[in-house]
């Protein structure tokens, strides 16, 4: 059977016909086709499109057409993202939905106490830099003062308080009621060491308050864990020992022994006896700068780094003996009380005091600053105990006189004061952390066995440790110490590990002795007044205000002609013609100016060799 043929089959192909192209191989550099594939449709490459040929007219070669920019003037604004009506709650992994979406409300009244910088006070003439900087520190402080008012919640010790019942009065309780009141942990901390044979004794809690070292007047120098009662070290340097402190950590026990200063390890081994140091009577260190302060018989406040071992500077107070001492834990300022009845506030940057304040009629003979550093207790031979205000105005507050004048004073974290009046311990209460205690009732009472020869509270634990003729007493003060510590700077149940890593981050943060000043906040300040000195010093040097007029800006160049360095040229050779129109005007005025101060010569006079000298 016969087929009709197809029409045109037969015809011959057309001369003019493109061949096709040869199909080119992809690369991996080239973009891949974003276009979804159609049903069906095969998965090789797509084919080429012919492209319809356009007629662009040729411009005649002496033309020059400028090139358009291809950014657009128009500053192009990023679309937002549409907002969906009904937002889908936030799920978890687990499908669950959060019931309690975004972060953690805090309340207004407990960040505010967190915070640090005040933002009443501006920044005069601040540049954007320096004002877009302080914006970002304010915003970074804002959110800290949150998080440290959203963990406060997790804080969940409070500190406790003793009360009568029936308007008692606490001062007549006995530590023997305490203690049979308390639990069987807290009871443990009331204790008694009877040492009377090398009495009296000096006491020092460490920073984490989990150590004690004690030190007797005929050469008996102890350290222990109070809290299992596990004995560290004890050793007898065969010398009379006047004062035992601590260093940044419970490893290293500093000694003012009769003639020198010794240091010693956590298992009794001397290692250092600094000889420069003679004749000490009161020790005092200062945790953030890795300073160790002595006062001496001769009358030297001698200020030793313990991280290198050099002395930084020996002050001389010329007031004579030096036996009264204590530190501002707040600024780590050095009080010094004189017998004259006068306290005096040191800093090593200062070969003066900072201040001298005339606290009582007689010699001071203890003294004690709060945590805070805003209150300062004072007792003197007048049988005065006062109340200090710190905060620049350096007055009594309140006052009281006692029976006996107390020679000894300590302060707690949360600002109770204890005074050691011959045998007997009287402590005062206030309203709580930063507010002065009251003198008008003593919130606690004790006799001793033996005179007060010390007196210190135990950091985070209701304790007061006495140091007496008789030994060593561990008193339980309800309400004495900070329930919560910080576990990062702090932490009394801290490994071997852990307190080795402390110790180098401490010593990578140690806070140089030249920043040691009565207001610590003044260093993050700007002196306003030194910069206007330093501006108008400037202007006198120059003899022009640099900064009265804009500085120049040269305007862009075609074809190369603005690199960096053509821009540098310019702005250099305007500033320099500027500066020599300045000074020719100055030069002019100081012409000006003697010519107008020489007076005219009366006439027939004859002309000197002296005339140079007249102006």
């Amino acid at each position: 059977m016969e087929t009709a043929p197809k029409p045109g089959g037969d015809a011959p192909p057309k001369k003019n016909k493109l061949r096709a192209k040869r199909k080119k191989p992809r690369r991996y550099w080239e973009e891949e086709e974003t276009a979804p594939t159609a049903a069906g449709a095969s998965l090789g490459p797509p084919r080429s499109k012919k492209r319809k040929q356009e007629f662009r007219p040729q411009r005649p070669k002496n033309t020059y057409i400028q090139n358009k920019s291809r950014v657009s003037k128009k500053p192009q604004i990023p679309k937002k993202p549409r907002e969906r009506r009904n937002p889908e709650p936030q799920r978890t992994l687990s499908g669950a939905q959060d019931p309690f979406p975004g972060p953690a409300p805090a309340p207004v009244e407990a960040a505010r106490k967190f915070r640090r910088i005040d933002k009443s006070k501006k920044l005069l003439h601040s540049k954007s830099k320096a004002r877009s900087r302080l914006e970002a520190a304010e915003a970074e402080e804002e959110e800290a003062s949150l998080r440290a008012a959203r963990s406060e919640l997790l804080l969940a010790e409070e500190p406790g308080f003793l009360e009568g019942e029936d308007g008692e009065d606490t001062a007549k309780i006995r530590q023997t009621d305490i203690v049979e009141a308390v639990d069987i942990a807290s009871a443990a901390k009331h204790f008694d060491l009877n040492l009377r044979q090398f009495g009296p004794y000096r006491l020092n809690y460490s920073r984490t308050g989990r150590h004690l070292a004690l030190g007797g007047r005929r050469g008996h120098v102890a350290a222990l864990d109070w809290v299992t009662k596990k004995l560290m070290c004890e050793i007898n340097v065969m010398e009379a020992v006047r004062d035992i402190r601590f260093l940044h950590s419970e490893a290293l026990l500093a000694v003012a022994q009769n003639r020198w200063l010794h240091i010693y390890d956590n298992q009794g081994i001397e290692l250092h006896c600094i000889r420069r140091c003679d004749r000490i009577t009161q020790l005092e260190f200062l945790p953030f700068h890795f300073l160790l302060a002595t006062a001496s018989e001769t009358g030297f406040l001698t200020y030793l780094d313990v991280s290198v071992g050099k002395i930084v500077t020996a002050l001389n107070a010329r007031a004579g003996r030096l036996d009264v001492m204590t530190q501002n834990p707040y600024n780590a300022i050095i009080h010094l009380g004189h017998s004259n009845g006068t306290v005096s506030l040191w800093s090593p940057a200062m070969k003066e005091p900072l201040a001298k304040i005339l606290c009582h009629r007689g010699g001071v003979r203890a003294m004690a600053v709060d945590s805070t550093g805003t209150y300062m207790a004072t007792s003197g031979l007048d049988h005065q105990l006062k109340i200090f205000d710190l905060r620049g105005t350096f007055q009594p507050l309140s006052s009281r006189t006692l029976p006996q004048g107390a020679g000894h004073l300590a302060f707690s974290q949360r600002g109770l004061l204890a005074a050691g009046m011959g045998d007997v311990v009287n402590i005062w209460s206030g309203q709580g952390k930063g507010s002065p205690p009251s003198l008008e009732k003593p919130y606690l009472t004790h006799r001793l066995s033996g005179h007060v020869h010390g007196l210190q509270f135990c950091p985070f634990e209701d304790v007061l440790g006495v140091g007496h003729n008789g030994g060593i007493t561990s008193m339980l003060v309800p309400g004495a110490a900070e329930p919560n510590f910080d576990g990062l700077e702090n932490n009394p149940y801290r490994s071997r590990k852990q307190r080795q890593e402390w110790e180098v981050k401490a010593l990578l943060e140690k806070v140089p002795a030249e920043l040691i000043c009565l207001d610590p906040r003044a260093l993050a300040e700007v002196d306003v007044i030194t910069l206007e000195q330093e501006k108008k010093e400037r202007i006198e040097r120059l003899g022009y205000d640099p900064e009265a007029k804009a500085p120049f800006h040269p305007k862009p160049k075609q074809k190369g002609r603005s690199s960096t360095a053509s821009l540098v040229k310019r702005k250099r050779k305007v500033m320099d013609e500027e500066h020599r129109d300045k000074v020719r005007q100055s030069l002019k005025q100081k012409q000006q100016q003697k010519e107008d101060g020489k007076k005219p010569k009366p006439t027939g006079t004859r002309s000197s060799a002296l005339d140079r000298f007249m102006h």
